[in-house]
């Protein structure tokens, strides 16, 4: 069918339309101002241009508006979004409460140029909402103002946590009016104002408003920017809020610390208790032998726990998972908490925590035995760091056994051997990934792949200022695909994965990376980041960045399914792709060539798209069909 757009655009061959189609485009890269786009059908009209032709410059010229618009729109929302980084940035460094929420209102001030910005705290013993804090207020009572929850917008707001505008607050009978909220706003001299909740979660804890002194309506645009202050604002008061909760529970310590220095038995058979644990890790112990020791000396059962929530050790005990609440609850108080008759201490190094102990069998545990139990807490870190320095050492030499691979610079036979040492049979395929994620940082990207090669029995390391990965797969593109997958998930953020391999010698695996390399600029470059794939996989991009050009596995890759039905069925389905592609994709002209009834092309055409693909007929697709097709064509034996 004929495209009524395309029917009405003149002929190609027409200089004044593709002039005024440069001169749009031209328009759009320098980002004129809108009263320039009407030129070129003005400098058409002028030159006695036929109408058909001034038709087709005018729907250019509102096309080329609409991408304008679409364009600074976008510029718009990239400002709004820079400046909520910014602010998430700033938040986060705050530590005192009244600093967060000044901080937090004046943001919201320039963020949307408004006269005015203040924020409520909602009191759930009073059951209101009342004014916290503001910036640009003069008057006293404004300040001071209470709204029961449902009086007012911002009572409307802290009640129904869904945000509120209005143009003219006085003049709106959407609001519940009381005298003490309408005389303080008559006082401040405001009239449009705009409404937010502070949420975290399900839960309001108050409102942050905008408000100008003279009436207008505000914009969806700026209702969404100050909701997504609003999110962060509500973070960070919590964060400021859970510090002075910490603050409170390092005093409770210190004064606990006090209390364990009067009982002076106590504190020296947890001394020896200590001595005896941390002597038997000095000797070589494993974090079964800590666990038994616990156990023996607190009669109990013991459970030993990484910070992910996987067991270690265990003696005594049936296996159970650590309880989180109680693991926060011991972390963010320095103590051993009771759970279900179990006692559980966060193992902590500073302010990391490591894992958790767990003593079963002990529900009434003395103070005494409590602080010996929490004594263990620190043996146990000692332990686990001991064990993280080990895999961090492990880690840089696998680091520069990937680089020597890498690079080719060492002897084949002492890579291999070195390899055997670490657990990794470079003689057996393995295939090279190159990792990319704009969202996470290196350092979490190399540590999740640190791990994924200790799984695999591969090895991980940066290379180039890139994270690379080698190991054993069955392909590298099933391979890349499912550790973008997995990566994915484990970081919570889309990860890149390009492949290359299988490598069967050392020699193999520098080509291997930079074909590798090579297919992770392909990814980018065409917007498929968070996804895994080899050059195989890309098409007839693959092909051109690929070292050595495999045109018959391109042709079978791309129309495979095609030549095996014309195979099996003695169909041509091929040509009618050809004759297809060479009548303009018309179906009406393809009949024509190739003879037969419109219904018959049109049944082709389906079969076709149930071979090749619902989106074969798209811009790219049909591109690269197309290009498979010629290559097909020119390899095929001459006459």
């Amino acid at each position: 069918m004929s495209d009524p757009v395309q029917d009405a655009v003149p002929d190609p061959g027409s200089g004044s339309f593709h002039a005024a189609q440069r001169h749009l485009l031209e328009l759009l890269a320098d980002g004129a101002p809108v009263e320039d786009f009407a030129r070129p059908a003005e400098t058409a009209r002028a030159a006695g241009a036929p109408a058909p032709e001034l038709a087709a410059i005018t729907e250019a010229t509102q096309v080329a508006l609409r991408i304008r618009r679409t364009l600074s729109q976008h510029r718009r929302r990239e400002a709004e979004l820079a400046a909520l980084f910014d602010t998430a940035g700033d938040l986060a460094a705050l530590r005192d409460l009244d600093a967060v929420l000044r901080a937090i209102t004046h943001r919201a001030k320039l963020l949307l140029g408004t006269d005015v910005t203040y924020l409520s705290l909602n009191d759930d013993e009073a059951g209101d909402t009342y004014m916290r804090v503001t910036d640009g207020c003069v008057s006293a009572a404004f300040q001071q103002v209470r709204l029961g929850m449902g009086e007012g917008l911002g009572g409307l707001v802290a009640e129904t946590a869904r945000p509120y505008t209005t143009g003219d607050y006085r003049d709106d009978p959407r609001f519940k009016h009381t005298t003490a909220i309408d005389s303080a706003v008559i006082e401040e001299g405001l009239h449009a104002i705009l409404g937010v909740p502070l949420r975290l979660g399900t839960r309001v804890i108050g409102v942050l408003y905008a408000a100008d002194r003279s009436a207008r309506t505000f914009s969806p645009d700026e209702v969404a920017l100050l909701s997504s202050l609003a999110d962060h604002a509500a973070i960070a008061i919590d964060s400021a809020r859970l510090m002075d909760e910490t603050r409170t529970a390092l005093v409770d310590l210190n004064r606990a610390s006090q209390t364990i220095e009067a009982h002076n038995r106590a504190i020296r058979r947890a001394e020896e208790a200590h001595d005896k644990l941390t002597d038997l890790v000095l000797r070589g112990g494993d974090l079964t032998d800590v666990a038994t020791a616990i156990g023996t000396v607190l009669l109990g059962g013991t459970l030993i726990h990484d910070a992910d929530g996987t067991e270690l050790a265990r003696a005594g005990a049936d296996p159970q998972p650590p309880p989180a609440q109680a693991v926060a609850a011991s972390r963010t108080g320095g103590r051993a908490v009771p759970v279900d008759g179990t006692w559980v201490c966060a193992v902590l190094a500073g302010q990391e925590l490591l894992g958790s102990i767990a003593l079963t069998g002990r529900p009434d545990l003395g103070e005494a035995d409590r602080r010996l139990f929490e004594r263990a807490s620190v043996v146990t870190a000692l332990l686990l760091l001991l064990r993280r320095s080990v895999a961090e050492t492990e880690d840089r030499i696998r680091g520069e056994l990937l680089g020597e691979l890498l690079t080719g610079a060492a002897d084949p036979a002492t890579l291999c051997d070195r390899a055997r040492r670490l657990k990794v049979n470079l003689t057996q395929p393995h295939s090279v990934f190159v990792l990319h994620a704009a969202a996470v940082s290196r350092t979490r990207l190399l540590a999740a792949a640190a791990r994924t090669a200790h799984a695999r029995h591969g090895l991980a390391g940066l290379h180039h200022d890139e994270v690379v990965l080698v190991c054993p797969c069955d392909g590298p593109s099933a391979g890349a695909a499912h550790l973008a997958d997995d990566l994915g998930k484990a970081l919570a953020a889309p990860v890149t994965v390009a492949a290359a391999g299988p490598a069967t010698g050392p020699e193999q695996y520098a080509h291997a990376h930079a074909e590798a390399r090579r297919c992770l600029s392909a990814l980018r470059a065409l917007g498929r980041e968070g996804t895994g794939a080899a050059l195989a996989d890309l098409g007839f991009v693959g092909v051109l960045l690929a070292d050595q050009t495999d045109l018959r596995g391109y042709v079978h890759q791309t129309l495979g399914p095609v030549l095996e039905y014309d195979a099996k069925r003695g169909t041509d389905l091929v040509h009618t792709l050809r004759v297809y592609f060479a009548s303009g994709m018309n179906q009406t002209k393809t009949r024509e060539s190739l003879h037969v009834h419109i219904n018959t092309v049109v049944q082709r055409l389906d079969r076709l798209g149930r071979l090749l693909g619902r989106d074969w007929q798209r811009p790219d697709r049909a591109l690269e069909i197309q290009l498979a097709l010629r290559i097909a064509q020119v390899s095929e034996p001459g006459p």
